[in-house]
């Protein structure tokens, strides 16, 4: 063949009337060695279809160029296959292809041919996965259409079937996905990505240019937690914000539902509310209409989705609670020193500062941010004559003050809470030196974690910038000029960079934390009056 021969549709057998785009009908594909077939085959059927899809012919004249049409067709629903073309068994080695290396187990393949001694029936039927085997002579219009309908139908259910497998499958790696989300926002993303992913079973689905929104809240406060396409304006809004009526009559739509779940044409609507009274909602439109099957899986996904909400909002009660005892252990043990002022919160301020900018996640920041405010609990141990002393500290009490962090260590070591073992972490760690030269266990450089590093940084800072009852406030340029010195020595020489290269946001930190923790008017009036101003 040259470069200019059609192999898919030839000049000479075009038929009269005008048949389906390929996306629209059922594709049909004619393998025969003679033009007459083809001519004729596609006269007869002509101008029918099979629920509303017309029937889209696709031409081959041999095994080789039947190989080809699949390679850019693989949704062909029916083969009208010949036996004998280039060789006596071309048709058979065509349909092992089929199965066996391209392994199409949905395409109906049904055989044809004029010479049945060449390829007997019961042979045939029992050695090939084949649907039908009819000799060229009796295949009137009547049989032929009567067979190409019993072969799509079939085509149809298998392809059902094997979309509503592929749809169970992405389900399950959708909900593994969802379920390892840990914030609203992550979850509310993961969401709306998935869906896409679900819904592109068909090679003919244009569902790629979606948009959408998910929504979450308690009682009646619900904000935009994510959104895709025309809606992604409206991310961090209130729902009831979103200018589309669309939208709002769709969700009010689901809310009824017995499910939640509303879907009509292109629009679908989804409402949950959780065992903690949080309100869900998502709501997503597509270029074409959703079908029964589409539906289903959705339905099915969206229960799995309630179940990832409601856990969230479980574990993020349990959390909230975990922060509250922590945050307030800290600030009562805090607010013992007279002269500490709002260490707890500025500390914890710093460590984020700190951590974003070193290069960890904002999950672990936060993390981190909550779990520094205990970094001095097992002060609560400590006496209040040795606490508060204003002077020098003898051997045996600067012993004392140094029990603290096994002190507080022992007191949450033994939780399974990821927040409370990272605050037991640093209360161990926050003394270390990366000399070596700290305490408890006298680690060197990177053998105390990273948390510990942080919050070591973290806590001189504040403690050389306010006021304690061993010593004023330096000036910013003093609090400076030791961290430089003690770089390599005291601290992780990169923090240290780190410190040095964003001074004004860590000030800001101080000037905005001066005054939180309620202690006696004179600590207050150090607090507020804080160290010089840098030159």
């Amino acid at each position: 063949m040259t470069d200019n021969d059609e192999i898919i549709f030839k000049d000479e057998v075009q038929p009269a009337v005008t048949v389906s785009k390929a996306e629209d009908g059922w594709k049909i594909l004619i393998v025969d060695d003679e033009d007459d077939v083809h001519s004729v085959t596609v006269y007869m059927l002509a101008g029918q279809e099979y629920r509303g899809r017309a029937f889209n012919f696709l031409h081959a004249y041999s095994g080789e160029e039947a190989k080809l049409v699949l390679a850019e067709h693989p949704d062909v629903a029916v083969i009208l296959l010949d036996v004998v073309m280039e060789t006596d068994d071309s048709g058979l080695k065509l349909v092992k292809y089929i199965r066996e290396e391209l392994c199409n187990y949905a395409v109906r393949i049904i055989l044809r041919t004029g010479q049945p001694g060449k390829a007997p029936a019961a042979k045939v039927i029992l050695d090939y996965d084949i649907d039908d085997y009819k000799e060229k002579t009796e295949l009137t219009l009547e049989k032929m259409l009567v067979t190409l309908i019993s072969a799509l139908r079939s085509y149809s259910f298998i392809t059902t079937i094997e979309n509503n497998r592929n749809g169970l499958r992405r389900i399950i790696e959708a909900s593994s996905d969802i379920f390892e989300r840990q914030s609203l926002q992550k979850l509310g993303c993961g969401v709306l990505s998935q869906l896409t992913s679900i819904l592109q079973l068909k090679k003919d689905a244009v569902y790629t240019h979606a948009s959408g929104l998910t929504a979450s809240g308690i009682k009646g406060e619900s904000m935009v937690l994510a959104a895709t396409g025309d809606f992604s304006k409206y991310v961090g809004m209130h729902i009831e914000e979103i200018g589309s009526e669309a939208v709002h009559r769709a969700l009010d739509r689901a809310k009824s539902q017995p499910h939640g779940f509303y879907c009509e044409e292109d629009k679908c609507a989804w409402y949950f509310k959780s065992k903690t009274d949080s309100e869900n909602f998502l709501y997503f439109e597509l270029a074409k209409d959703l079908d029964e099957n589409d539906q289903d899986l959705l339905e099915l996904f969206f229960t799995n989705v309630s179940l990832a909400f409601d856990n969230l909002y479980l574990n993020k009660g349990i959390e909230d609670t975990q922060k509250e005892v922590i945050f307030h252990m800290a600030e009562t043990m805090e607010c013992r020193s007279a002269e500490t002022g709002s260490h707890v919160r500025r500390v914890s301020e710093y460590v984020r500062l700190l951590a974003l900018k070193y290069g960890l996640g904002e999950e672990q920041a936060e993390m981190l941010k909550l779990a520094s405010t205990a970094h001095d609990l097992g002060k609560i141990g400590i006496p209040d004559s040795i606490l508060n002393k204003p002077g020098p500290l003898t051997p045996e009490e600067y012993e004392i003050i140094k029990s603290h962090v096994q002190r507080g260590y022992e007191l949450l070591m033994r939780s399974t809470s990821p927040i409370i073992q990272t605050a037991a972490r640093i209360i161990l760690l926050h003394h270390e030196r990366w000399d070596g030269k700290g305490y408890p266990q006298g680690l060197v450089g990177e053998e105390t974690h990273i948390h510990g590093r942080i919050v070591a940084v973290a806590d001189v800072f504040d403690a050389l910038s306010n006021k304690r009852v061993y010593h004023e406030a330096w000036t910013w340029k003093e609090v400076f000029a030791h961290f430089l010195e003690e770089s390599g020595k005291h601290f992780d020489p990169c923090l240290v960079d780190i410190l040095l290269e964003n001074k004004e946001e860590f000030i800001a930190i101080w000037e905005e934390y001066n005054d939180v923790c309620g202690v006696c008017a004179e600590s207050r009036a150090a607090v507020e009056a804080g160290p010089d101003r840098p030159a």
